[in-house]
C-alpha cells in the first residue's frame, strides 16, 4: 500500500486493471466478429472465448494494461510518482498484475476480490487502428468502500477515464473520490476515453464536466458526440468555457488546446512511422500531465504530449520497456519535442 509519509503520489489514478492480449487482425476479422472498428466493446466470458478462438494460432503478446493504468505507468516512467487503485482477482493473472505494476514503479492500491482478473483483447488492423474487447472480470466490483480518500486528498492530481462510468458501483466510487479531491484541492482529470462511453453517459458526462473537472481530455469523435458539432478547435474552446483545461486530440492532425480565461493553441502531431496505435491516448494524457506538473505552457504541454504519444505508436503495446523509457526521457531532456 502507498506510504503517505514517504511515497505521496503526485497523480493518483483509479481504473480497470486489465491483462492486455494483443493480436493482428484485418477488417474482415472485425466484420466477422461483429465489432465496431476503433472502439472498445464490453464483452462477457463466452464472447471473449469466441474471439480468442477466432484468432487462435496467431502471434499474441500479453501485458499489464487498462487505460488509467497505462497513463500511471508512463507517468512513472517519466519520473512522476503515481499510484493506482482498482480490483484484480485472486488468480494468477492478479498476482502477475501486482508484480508488473511494481516493476513499473507504480504504487499499488489494488484490492483483491474473489474471481477472475479482467482482460482486454486488442485487435490491431493493418492501418494500426485498434479495436478493443474488454472483459471486466472483477474490475466491475470496485465500489466506494475501496476508495482511499486519504491518498487522493494529498495527491496533486486525481485521474480517471470514462470507462469507469460503466458500472453503478464504479460510478459511485468515482463520485466519492471526486468529492474528496474537490474538497482538498486535488485537481480532477477526466479522460473521456471512448466515443461509446459518451453515447452511454452523455448527460452525466456534461454534468461532470460542468461541475467537477479541472482537466479534460477527449478525441475528435468524443468531443463531437459531447457537443454536437465536428470542429476540434472550436470544441476545445467551448469545453474550456466550463472552467477547465481542455485538450481535443485530432489524430494525425495534432491537438487543440484551450484554457479557461487563458490561451488557446493548435499543436501539430509529432511525426513517426506508426506500428500500433494502442495506448496513444493514454500516453498523450501522461505527457500532458507531465507538462502541467512541471509548469509548462499549454502549448509546450501539448507538444510534449504529442511526442510521448508518438513514441508509443512506434512499437507494439501501450507501454514503454526500460530501454524505450530511457530514450523517451532523453528526448524530453534534449527537448526533441519542441
Amino acid at each position: 500500500m502507498t506510504d503517505l509519509r514517504n511515497d505521496r503520489a503526485k497523480v493518483y489514478g483509479i481504473g480497470n486493471p486489465l491483462i492486455d492480449v494483443h493480436a493482428r487482425a484485418d477488417d474482415s476479422d472485425i466484420k466477422k466478429l461483429g465489432l465496431e472498428k476503433g472502439t472498445m466493446t464490453l464483452i462477457d466470458t463466452e464472447r471473449g472465448n469466441a474471439i480468442l478462438k477466432h484468432i487462435e494460432g496467431r502471434e499474441k503478446t500479453y501485458s499489464c494494461g487498462g487505460a488509467a493504468p497505462n497513463t500511471m505507468i508512463t507517468l512513472a516512467a517519466l519520473g512522476i510518482r503515481t499510484a493506482l487503485a482498482g480490483i484484480v482477482g485472486n488468480d494468477e493473472l492478479g498476482e502477475i498484475y501486482h508484480e508488473r505494476l511494481s516493476e513499473k514503479r507504480v504504487s499499488s492500491d489494488l484490492s483483491v476480490y474473489p474471481g477472475g482478473t479482467g482482460s482486454c483483447i486488442v485487435l490491431v488492423t493493418p492501418d494500426y487502428e485498434r479495436t478493443m474487447c474488454t472483459r471486466l472480470g472483477v474490475c466491475q466490483n470496485f465500489g466506494p468502500e475501496h476508495v482511499r480518500h486519504e491518498a487522493i486528498a494529498v495527491a496533486d492530481y486525481f485521474y480517471f477515464t470514462g470507462y469507469m462510468w460503466d458500472t453503478e458501483s464504479q460510478k459511485e466510487a468515482l463520485k466519492a473520490a471526486i468529492k474528496t479531491a474537490r474538497k482538498n484541492g486535488t485537481r480532477v482529470v477526466f479522460d473521456v476515453a471512448d466515443p461509446f462511453c459518451v453515447e452511454r453517459h452523455h448527460d452525466e458526462f456534461h454534468d461532470l464536466i460542468n461541475n467537477s473537472v479541472d482537466v479534460l481530455l477527449a478525441n475528435r469523435d468524443e468531443a463531437r458526440l459531447l457537443l454536437g458539432f465536428d470542429d476540434p478547435e472550436k470544441a476545445s474552446g467551448v469545453l474550456a468555457e466550463k472552467n477547465v483545461i481542455a485538450a481535443v486530440k485530432n489524430c494525425a492532425d495534432g491537438s487543440c488546446l484551450s484554457e479557461y480565461g487563458g490561451s488557446s493553441c493548435l499543436v501539430d502531431a509529432y511525426r513517426v512511422d506508426a506500428v500500433d496505435s494502442t495506448g496513444a491516448g493514454d500516453n498523450y494524457a501522461a505527457g500532458f500531465l507531465y507538462g502541467l506538473i512541471n509548469g509548462y505552457t499549454l502549448s509546450d504541454a501539448g507538444k510534449l504530449a504529442s511526442y510521448v504519444a508518438a513514441q508509443i505508436v512506434r512499437k507494439t503495446g501501450a507501454q514503454f520497456d526500460e530501454k524505450a523509457a530511457q530514450e523517451v526521457n532523453m528526448g524530453i531532456r534534449e527537448k526533441c519535442w519542441l
